[in-house]
């Protein structure tokens, strides 16, 4: 297991403080700001810790108000807002220095039957093995990636990323909304479906909002672009112990108003939908 994914693991295992108020950290990489997905997944985990071990994530619902300091812990609050017979609801709010930087809300159902369908896996996508780490693309690319997303992406990580698409690294032309990347986790996940889905979670906010910046030439790398995840939803279809390649299919079908959405299907190597995922990101460009 990297020291990247045993790091994830132990962030994602919150410290209880009270009825309902637990804490939890971040890790000691030197990030600017605290990771979308970080404060999703801790969440998310203080919401399960208040929920019949019997009931499951099925949805989620975040908004993100001010960025997170990695240098303090934040604080996790639960509101039990309804417990029901199927389902259980729950809000959670992180805190830091007297003030709400997060909101979730989430939904918990027993498990039950019911029709089932699910759109397909896209054809024609060439696997994992073949392609090489979004790291070690980065890094050829030399100075051409700002020194500071160069810092970024040569840490290590809990999870592996291979593109399929890498046009958009190399040229400013302006490309069609959509990105497929295949990602894994860079150690095994514990056989706990809670925390399985945690850990997706965590994932499920890597590059999503990227796609948005195809259409105009632009990228992460722009330095004329303002960029933050303003909201972010997901939806859990089916269960995966992510114990093999994952398969993240994105695309964006609009921005405007400095806000640009994009939308996500997570699928199994074996074409099983696991989720899906929308976010709404600030794409602000910057003025002179």
């Amino acid at each position: 297991m990297s020291s990247a994914m045993q790091e994830l693991l132990n962030i994602l295992n919150l410290e209880k403080l009270e009825h309902n108020l637990y804490r939890g950290r971040s890790p000691e990489v030197g990030w600017q700001r605290v990771f979308g997905g970080q404060v999703i997944g801790q969440a998310l985990v203080a919401a399960q810790k208040t929920v019949a071990t019997d009931r499951y994530v099925h949805s989620l619902h975040c908004y993100f108000m001010r960025p997170g300091d990695t240098a303090v812990p934040i604080i996790y609050e639960v509101d039990r807002i309804r417990d029901g017979g199927s389902f259980t609801t729950r809000r959670v709010v992180a805190i830091q220095h007297g003030h709400a930087i997060f909101s979730l809300s989430a939904s918990f159902q027993v498990e039950e039957e019911g029709l089932e369908h699910q759109l397909p896996m896209p054809e024609g996508i060439p696997g994992p093995e073949g392609l090489t780490p979004q790291r070690e693309f980065l890094a050829a690319l030399g100075e051409d990636v700002p020194e500071n997303i160069r810092r970024y992406w040569q840490r290590d990580r809990p999870v592996e990323i291979r593109p399929v698409n890498t046009e958009h690294y190399t040229t400013n032309k302006k490309l069609p909304p959509f990105q497929h990347l295949w990602m894994r986790a860079t150690g095994p996940v514990p056989n706990d479906r809670a925390l399985q889905a945690a850990v997706l979670a965590y994932f499920s906010d890597m590059s999503l909002i990227d796609a948005a910046t195809y259409p105009h030439g632009r990228s992460l790398f722009d330095p004329e672009l303002q960029m933050a995840s303003l909201d972010h939803a997901m939806w859990f279809h089916r269960p995966d112990t992510l114990s093999d390649w994952l398969l993240y299919t994105q695309d964006s079908p609009s921005s405007g108003g400095a806000r640009g959405l994009a939308r996500g299907s997570i699928y199994s190597r074996n074409g099983k939908l696991i989720a899906s995922v929308a976010q709404e990101g600030l794409l602000r460009v910057r003025r002179k």
